[in-house]
This record gives structure tokens, C-alpha cells and sequence, in this order.
């Protein structure tokens, strides 16, 4: 008899195993659904890891076609997303190594979902505030594309896909403790260099110079001469 706790996770294993048995026998349309069920956060952790978009989807691609060639060896000792995303990072270091750029990863590791909380979405939402998140999107990206590819895959899947510190081990196959370091370790990076990234905005904040200047300018004295002073 089971307990309350374990139809859940029991239910989970069974749905890999049977989907992947489905595979197995050749259904497209249970391939299908693997993908798309799966597709999200194996791109973030390609993209983390190869820090570009067009090589991310060839990984997450080829990733998918071994996991095709493959999926009779899987016997749902992990879950199928963990399974996936061994590939995947499989796929992806095989690339740095292949172009010699292999980075080197650091053991080391918090908390970053502070940033974006500042840009909240309300009812009324003009189109620059939509614009102003994607060039805040943009410079994280940037920030975390900087990152050691150890601190980028683990920000990833702790901060963007929320998984926990024993799923994102489990996906990377590192300790407990190393996600932790390293997740803190990728937050304090990302602090320090957005920091610096607002210090030196800042002095060029609504800059008014230039075409604005003189449009001003022009206006203003047009205005006054109609006015006869």
C-alpha cells in the first residue's frame, strides 16, 4: 500500500517510463511531446553553457536525436529530464572542446531575483516599459554570458528554472554543497558587475543633448517671437 507522498512521484516515473517506452516503439507523437515537454529548460541550460543561440538549438538538436537513438537504455532511475539534460551537456561540452573553448569549471556559488523586481507590470503599461525590460533582459543575459559556464549553468536552472539544489545536482552531477557555492557565487558575481553597469549609467541618465538640445532651443525662441518678447 502506498503513502500519501508517493503517488506523485510515483505517477512522475511512470509517465517517463511510459513516454519513453512509447518513444522506444517508434511513436513520433510521444517524441513529440518529450520535446516540447522538455524544451524550455534543456535550451536555457545549452544557451547557459554555450553562450549562443544558434549553436544552443544545433546541441539541444543533436542532443535530442542521440536521446532518440538511445531512449531503450533509459530505465527511469533518474527522471527523463535529468536523463535529457546529461545529453545535452554532454552535446555542449563536446562542442567547446571540439572549438577549444572548454571553460574551466570553478567550484565555487544565492539569491538574484531581486533585480527585475523593480520593473513590476501593472494595468497600465505603456510600450517603453516593455522595451525597458528587454534591454534590462539584455544586459543580464549579457552579465551571465560572462560568467564561468559553471556558475552560468547553475544560475540557470536554480534562479531561471527554479529547480531545487537536489534536482539542479542531480542534472549536473555535482554535490549538493558545490550548487550552493556556486549559485552564490554566480549572484555575487551578477551583483557586482550590474552594479557597475548602473554607475555608469547613471551619469548618462535622460541625457538631453544634441538634436533634443537643439529642437529645444528652436522651439523655445519660435515661442517667443510669437509672442512678440
Amino acid at each position: 500500500m502506498t503513502t500519501v507522498a508517493e503517488p506523485a512521484a510515483m505517477l512522475a516515473e511512470e509517465n517517463d517510463l511510459a513516454l519513453a517506452r512509447r518513444i522506444a516503439a517508434g511513436e513520433e507523437a510521444a517524441f513529440e511531446l518529450m520535446m516540447r515537454r522538455h524544451n524550455r529548460r534543456l535550451y536555457r541550460l545549452a544557451r547557459a553553457t554555450l553562450r549562443n543561440d544558434a549553436d544552443a538549438e544545433d546541441a539541444l538538436q543533436e542532443a535530442y536525436l542521440a536521446a532518440y537513438r538511445s531512449i531503450v537504455r533509459f530505465r527511469g532511475e533518474s527522471s527523463l529530464f535529468t536523463w535529457l539534460s546529461r545529453l545535452v551537456r554532454n552535446e555542449c561540452f563536446g562542442r567547446l572542446r571540439k572549438h577549444g573553448r572548454r571553460e574551466a569549471l570553478c567550484p565555487m556559488a544565492g539569491n538574484l531575483e531581486d533585480e527585475a523586481d523593480a520593473m513590476t507590470i501593472n494595468d497600465f503599461d505603456p510600450p517603453y516599459h516593455a522595451a525597458a525590460r528587454s534591454q534590462l533582459r539584455a544586459l543580464l543575459e549579457a552579465r551571465l554570458d560572462a560568467l564561468p559556464v559553471a556558475f552560468r549553468t547553475v544560475f540557470v536552472l536554480r534562479s531561471v528554472e527554479e529547480l531545487s539544489v537536489e534536482e539542479t545536482a542531480d542534472c549536473l552531477g555535482i554535490p549538493e554543497a558545490t550548487v550552493r557555492s556556486r549559485h552564490f557565487r554566480a549572484n555575487a558575481l551578477l551583483r557586482e558587475s550590474l552594479s557597475h553597469d548602473i554607475d555608469v549609467t547613471e551619469k548618462s541618465l535622460f541625457e538631453f543633448d544634441g538634436d533634443d538640445c537643439d529642437r529645444m532651443v528652436a522651439t523655445t525662441l519660435a515661442r517667443l517671437k510669437r509672442a512678440g518678447a
